[in-house]
């Protein structure tokens, strides 16, 4: 039976979609619909800035949900990208290669960590971590066996494995997938009562009722899905202090928060703890190649014997290269730096549209890791999806969630004057939307 996937092969150049109309009808036709994505198809990008196939311009202020800490297509990861695959791409890892243990030394001193286990995406790494504290509690702590206990906080987003949505509060990640795994939950066990994320009183509660069998609790340092709630500090202090008590593990999932984002290498250094095991992703390599890990000390990764746990990709030389690079470059350009003058820059642009027009009800965020929400009952019915459709039209990508929180996460590269632009663009789109048809 034919399709529109037939006759495209002959609309492409440069195996390229020729019309941003052709590749979205392809796609929908073609590919399994799980996302619902803005109809904005990129052709080309540098740093901030985005063009369509037909050459319109767009500021992009989504950064691939954070992905894109250096920007897209930063020219000194190009240039290792081409090198090391002009050399050796893949040896998986029945074999040794002459990047990987550059690159470890490299990352767990930077990190201040004995050990990183390699893998390929943001919900592979978090898996991982929930294999490896199961390992850990069992082999190290003393666990009886089937019996280890995995906890998150609601809202949480650690990916979109069966493990991580049986962690997850999210209904739509988990409605229709299960069963789900047992002992692995955002709820205090024995209980229907939720474990709310920056509330210390959730988390005793749910630590004494997870007794000796508890293994690990997961916890990003601002969820980022959830709308950029920002963790107290001294929530994240109460949760390195009860996995002390307990003698489990702090799992800090940095995959959004980590690698400059926040205005901090890492998230979770505003508060001042060093978590047990850290979950690097996404913009581990700028964008340029999935990759992502797993760090941690001797104690924990050394349980997992050789032949329990791999990684086809894991650990490869080419994503090796340019995540050696990608860490290089963020010194070199003072991305991290940079995350925390210009965050402030849109806070306080936002207060001042804020200020101005009271539909935005909130303004948070740390870092280049931002968000506003608007008030749905001052914009005559309109949603926060219609004012980034609105934005969209003038050249500002940004996402929203169904509750009229709006995200805005721009590479680390972007300039003063992209800002000072977007935040024209978001208040004249504030301005527009109760007027909208």
């Amino acid at each position: 039976m034919g399709s529109i996937c037939d006759p495209i092969v002959t609309a492409m150049e440069n195996n390229r979609a020729a019309s941003s109309a052709i590749a979205l009808a392809a796609e929908t036709d073609c590919s399994a619909l799980n996302y619902l994505s803005l109809p904005i198809v990129f052709a080309r990008a540098q740093g901030a800035d985005v063009w369509d196939p037909e050459g319109k311009h767009y500021l992009d202020f989504h950064a691939a949900s954070t992905a894109l800490n250096h920007g897209h297509c930063h020219p000194k990861l190009v240039a290792t990208l081409i090198d090391q695959a002009q050399r050796l791409t893949l040896t998986s890892r029945a074999f040794h290669n002459d990047v990987w243990p550059v690159f470890a030394t490299y990352a767990t001193k930077k990190f201040g960590y004995q050990r990183i286990l390699p893998s390929s995406t943001g919900a592979e790494a978090a898996e991982t971590a929930i294999k490896v504290a199961r390992k850990w509690a069992y082999k190290v702590k003393g666990v009886p066996l089937d019996q280890a206990i995995v906890l998150g906080a609601a809202g949480n987003h650690h990916g979109r494995t069966i493990a991580t949505v049986s962690l997850a509060s999210d209904q739509m990640s988990r409605e229709n997938y299960g069963p789900l795994v047992p002992n692995i939950s955002c709820y205090i066990p024995g209980s229907t009562q939720i474990i709310e994320y920056n509330d210390k009183t959730a988390l005793r509660k749910a630590f004494k009722a997870a007794g000796p069998s508890l293994a690990a609790f997961f916890v990003e340092p601002i969820q980022g899905d959830a709308g950029v709630i920002v963790a107290d500090d001294e929530y994240l202090q109460e949760a390195r202090a009860l996995c002390d008590e307990h003698n489990a593990l702090l799992v800090c999932d940095e995959i959004q928060t980590g690698i400059g984002r926040t205005g901090r290498l890492l998230g979770h250094y505003w508060s001042g703890i060093r978590p047990d095991m850290v979950l690097l992703g996404k913009t581990m390599t700028g964008g340029m190649y999935p990759a992502s890990c797993v760090l941690a000390d001797d104690e924990i990764l050394l349980s997992v014997e050789p032949g329990t746990h791999g990684s086809t990709y894991g650990g490869n030389p080419l994503g090796a290269a340019i995540a050696m690079r990608a860490l290089q470059v963020l010194d070199e350009d003072h991305l991290v730096e940079r995350a925390d003058r210009l965050g402030n820059v849109v806070r306080a642009g936002l207060r001042k549209i804020q200020a101005r027009n009271p539909i935005i009800q909130t303004v948070r965020g740390r870092g280049l890791l931002n968000a506003f929400v608007i008030d749905q009952t001052k914009t005559n019915g309109h949603t926060g999806i219609e004012l980034c459709e609105l934005m969209t039209s003038k050249g500002l990508l940004l996402k929203s969630s169904r509750t009229g929180i709006i995200r805005i996460s721009p590479p680390l590269v972007v300039t003063d004057e992209q800002i000072e632009r977007a935040l024209g663009m978001i208040s004249e789109c504030i301005d527009e939307l109760p007027h909208l048809p």
